[in-house]
């Protein structure tokens, strides 16, 4: 890595993340967790004040020291239980189905390889365990989505991997999710920025099995 990656970058992002009109989405989509949860990309820590009294720990899972060193310092003033480990989502150092929620913010736009992480995260979670996420991507207007993929390749190089043109709900199908729950819209900003897709995914029932319902978002 780079000085601006190393350096510059992990301070970009924790400023920009900071934005009021993403405090919606926290509320939403990281307050419905429960149980032992796994945070992608947990970054400088945003998230944990929004973690409700149904969460038992939390893993916060990233690749930037210097973002964890900020979380570190956030994780001290909330009442949760908060553990740590600096590596990536496509090598999750945790056992099978060894978490109730995987939580991720923001985050699946640059990860390299999404369709390894979205594997790893089934991986890990439990039969009636679920994804819950906020992830921003392709929009649906065709003018829109022209700008993303112009933009996308500069976009990248100071971004931190960060793509604009993925479609979220795709990659999860195509991971092997269920979608019981998704929403999408324009939040405030420049529109080939702006459109979110949260809700909260899940591992489908076994052929022949009850299977089980996910509660909303």
């Amino acid at each position: 890595m780079g000085l601006y990656e190393t350096f510059l970058l992990p301070k970009i992002i924790d400023l920009a993340m900071r934005q009021k009109h993403l405090s919606s989405y926290r509320t939403e989509v990281v307050g419905a967790a429960r149980g032992r949860v796994l945070e992608i990309g947990a970054g400088s820590g945003l998230n944990l004040r929004y973690y409700g009294k149904e969460v038992q720990s939390v893993i916060g899972l990233d690749p930037s020291p210097r973002l964890l060193d900020r979380a570190r310092e956030r994780a001290a003033k909330v009442s949760v239980p908060v553990e740590f480990m600096l590596g990536s989502a496509t090598a999750i150092p945790l056992a099978d189905a060894s978490v109730d929620t995987v939580v991720m913010t923001w985050t699946l736009c640059s990860i390299p390889d999404p369709a390894a992480a979205l594997a790893e995260m089934r991986r890990v979670l439990k039969p009636d365990g679920r994804l819950l996420f906020v992830e921003h991507g392709l929009a649906p207007d065709a003018s829109v989505e022209r700008w993303q993929h112009r933009l996308t390749p500069i976009w990248r190089r100071i971004g931190g991997g960060c793509h604009l043109n993925r479609k979220m709900d795709a990659l999860m199908q195509a991971a092997g999710f269920d979608l019981p729950q998704l929403q999408t819209d324009y939040a405030p900003g420049p529109r080939p920025l702006s459109f979110m897709y949260h809700g909260c995914a899940c591992n489908p029932p076994a052929a022949g099995g009850s299977g089980y319902s996910a509660s909303a978002v």
